[in-house]
């Protein structure tokens, strides 16, 4: 398992769009909207200064890309290829070959974490409590799940042609609908009225409500849960279906 674990890491890290989705550009974000919208004057909402508020966004943002990106393409180019039935005759029963997909993308988010946060100090001098940084960085870590499901949901049910706009369409609606690249107060109605049900909503929270001082809400944690059960559930099934395909 640790040995397919490894393998799994390797391939993402030398692949270009992780590069580019969840480290370049979630910093090239951060640079532009903080000196755009940046000031000590707290956000309206989440009552964060602004450079904070858009740190925690951008590093959010970026992690959920990590987790969602590297699975699902590169798990349906992996059904094409004919890697999955070699898998199917190891001895990695599914559930597992699943949990070290999600395991590995999970810990692709912590990079773009790290680099946003680090963004925000050298650019924007963004201070906080060294407990701050540490908490802010497991909760994304952690908060990552149900997104690496989702990406490997999606790579167990389509081929890669469809893959790739599906996972991206809904990486951009997911950042949007979850305030990480505007607040939820600009946004339509309707979608103010579903975010708080939505994962990226809850995901962003876990880091603004430590920013802010003080301990996410149990709804933020319940909700994340709930989308990774129904999630990693679905992502077994299909990806059973997917290797007896095969």
């Amino acid at each position: 398992m640790l040995n397919y674990l490894r393998l799994e890491l390797l391939q993402v890290v030398r692949d270009r769009y992780y590069l580019l989705f969840s480290l370049a550009v979630p910093v090239g974000f951060y640079f532009l909207w903080s000196n755009i919208f940046g000031g000590d004057r707290p956000d309206p909402v989440t009552g964060l200064a602004a450079p904070v508020d858009i740190m925690v966004s951008m590093a959010s943002y970026g992690a959920l890309g990590a987790a969602l990106m590297t699975t699902g393409v590169r798990l349906a180019a992996e059904r094409r290829s004919g890697w999955l039935r070699q898998l199917w005759v190891t001895p990695l029963k599914p559930g597992t070959v699943i949990v070290v997909k999600i395991f590995a993308a999970m810990s692709l988010g912590l990079p773009a974490v790290i680099l946003v946060g680090l963004a925000s100090v050298v650019s924007q001098g963004v201070r906080l409590d060294l407990g701050q940084w540490v908490a802010i960085t497991a909760l994304l870590w952690v908060g990552t799940l149900p997104f690496a499901a989702l990406g490997t949901l999606i790579g167990s049910l389509v081929g890669p042609e469809a893959a790739q706009p599906i996972t991206i369409g809904c990486y951009f609606t997911l950042a949007i609908a979850g305030g990480m690249w505007m607040p939820l107060s600009v946004l339509p109605a309707f979608i103010q009225n579903i975010a708080g049900g939505l994962p990226s909503t809850r995901f962003a929270e876990l880091g603004r409500a430590v920013a802010a001082g003080h301990a996410p809400s149990l709804t933020a944690g319940l909700v994340l849960a709930a989308w990774t059960l129904g999630l990693g559930a679905l992502a077994v099934v299909a990806y059973r279906r997917a290797t007896v395909a095969a």
